[in-house]
């Protein structure tokens, strides 16, 4: 198998609890806008399996989609963002935002992201894993995943400042963002090298102890 070609694209069955969170807060407008964004992205993944990522041009997806190309940057900014970026972010803030106040920031990352983990699994499995193994298979994508400025590394640092009620966060929470944010970068690396074998809400779980833990015993 090319390992740039994934080997089915994600399925493009009926709303599911996940859309409708992601839906809830959005008004009319955004929600279309939502739509047509979920609906380039699966028709890039469906042409990626069809022909693998570097055969696969911003054109041919915009067609597949139904929009023009300048649509498509509209909503992405290159081709490799369409990869490395989702809607998810909203949601993990949100419920990060409504741990207890008093609670330790490794425990709310732990709690908050193993619960979203196992909501995507249950309903969206298969386009996660499929973004995943482009992510490693793809050297520009893992290029970019493994950037200091990554995106998992703002989710946390916007987190941890809109809890702390600051407008800059402290070298502090640089530092926290900047460690969870590579250690679940590793765990979601780990999990689409195994193919989706392991349990990625274990993985997590175990990412989270070992930062909890302080690496004591390595």
């Amino acid at each position: 198998m090319n390992a740039t070609r994934p080997a089915t694209a994600p399925p493009t069955g009926p709303g599911n609890p996940i859309q409708a969170m992601l839906e809830a807060p959005l008004s009319l407008r955004e929600r279309k806008k939502l739509k047509t964004r979920q609906t380039i992205r699966r028709e890039a993944y469906r042409l990626i399996a069809e022909q693998g990522y570097e055969n696969t041009t911003v054109d041919q997806i915009a067609a597949a989609a139904e929009v023009s190309p300048s649509t498509f940057f509209r909503y992405f900014a290159t081709k490799e963002d369409l990869v490395l970026t989702d809607e998810y972010d909203p949601a993990m803030i949100e419920a990060l935002l409504a741990r207890p106040a008093d609670e330790p920031f490794l425990r709310s990352c732990r709690e908050a992201l193993i619960g979203l983990t196992r909501q995507l699994m249950e309903h969206e499995r298969e386009e996660v894993l499929v973004r995943m193994r482009l992510t490693k298979d793809v050297p520009s994508l893992r290029a970019r995943l493994l950037d200091t400025g990554n995106e998992p590394q703002r989710l946390y640092l916007t987190a941890l400042t809109r809890r702390a009620g600051v407008q800059e966060p402290t070298f502090a929470m640089r530092i926290t963002a900047a460690a969870i944010g590579a250690a679940t970068t590793e765990a979601v690396l780990r999990w689409a090298e195994s193919n989706g074998t392991e349990d990625i809400a274990d993985l997590v779980d175990r990412t989270f102890a070992i930062l909890e833990d302080g690496f004591t015993g390595l």
